[in-house]
């Protein structure tokens, strides 16, 4: 289990993670979202026991990263974005290495290696040395290290970087496998993977949480938008056809653009992208019989049903700037 309760984090005077809270189950694959610098890092470094929350606390496996540190370290594995890696060794000979850090026994430790290394895909290359390896094989060999003391909880930072397709197809199998009896936090800039993976999404922004839910709940919360593409009979004519969509029931916004690559002020075709209201039914009817009614010549009318993607931009709009985390977006650390 992870817990986080009322955390605040700040570096000098930018306040990275303001009262942020939520609780992670065994056996649930959570996926952390949140534009650059909007305090993902700063949060997994936290839970990581890599840094100390300013007030509030943190749990993981039901100990106070603060106040038992190496004990809730010892329950964790973590696999960072850029993971850090001693090139120089043999993938075998590091992986041993990382068994003796976490003080696996003696006496299964080779069986640790020789499970987290047929896992992750490693056993033809046990005996080349790390630098010589491409970048999708060096993410594998992070993911190992990150296996290897068998913790219950993984926190998986952009986990299928640097992978091929069926690398991550397979990848994506063994993080479902691993969730069975763990705590699983995956951050990832791939949202139809977040999608695809996760049974819980938890979306930041300026420090603070903006949504938490089923994939599906999300984006059931979102409106299905509608391309409509449709004649101006004269110029000007344009502002008349929105005002119709916009009267249109279950209507929430409407924007248009010049149908095609180039803008034009003359008369020609339109597109409009309108915005349904959450819990909407289909609307296509009511507008195919609305342009029917006010002569309006239709060329193109699709739906689009609400995605993870249209629902994350929406709430990004709505939160407007985020507070930056110089940290999380590789800036030099703030003087105190």
């Amino acid at each position: 289990m992870v817990g986080v309760y009322q955390v605040h984090k700040a570096f000098g005077n930018v306040q990275a993670v303001r009262g942020l809270s939520f609780e992670l189950q065994p056996g649930q694959i959570a996926g952390l979202l949140g534009p650059n610098g909007a305090g993902k890092t700063t949060t997994i470094r936290m839970i990581a026991g890599y840094l100390l929350p300013d007030a509030g606390k943190v749990l993981v496996a039901g100990f106070d990263t603060a106040a038992h540190p190496a004990i809730a370290r010892s329950s964790l594995g973590y696999l960072p974005e850029h993971t850090p890696l001693y090139t120089e060794m043999r993938v075998g000979e590091y992986l041993t290495y990382r068994a003796k850090l976490f003080r696996v026994p003696r006496d299964v430790r080779r069986r640790a290696v020789d499970w987290a290394a047929t896992r992750c895909w490693l056993g033809d290359v046990l005996k080349r040395r790390i630098g010589a390896l491409s970048k999708g094989y060096r993410q594998r060999v992070g993911l190992a290290g990150a296996l290897l003391h068998n913790p219950k909880v993984l926190i998986l930072d952009e986990p299928t970087n640097g992978l091929d397709p069926t690398q991550i197809r397979e990848t994506r199998q063994l993080i479902r496998e691993l969730a069975t009896d763990r705590t699983m936090l995956i951050c990832s800039h791939i949202l139809p993977e977040v999608e695809r993976l996760c049974h819980r999404v938890l979306i930041i922004a300026g420090g603070q949480l903006r949504a938490d839910g089923s994939p599906q709940e999300l984006t059931k919360a979102g409106g299905s938008r509608y391309f409509v593409q449709a004649r101006e009979a004269r110029v000007g004519d344009a502002e008349r056809i929105t005002k119709l969509w916009a009267t249109l029931p279950f209507v929430g916004e409407v924007t248009s653009r010049p149908a095609g690559d180039k803008p034009t002020q003359s008369v020609g075709w339109i597109e409009w992208t309108i915005v349904a209201r959450p819990g909407s039914p289909d609307l296509r009817e009511q507008i195919a019989a609305a342009a029917q009614q006010q002569g309006v010549l239709l060329r193109e009318l699709r739906a689009q049903a609400p995605t993870l993607e249209g629902v994350f931009m929406d709430i990004m709009d709505k939160a407007g700037e985020v507070t930056e985390d110089p940290r999380a977006l590789g800036a030099k650390e703030t003087a105190a």
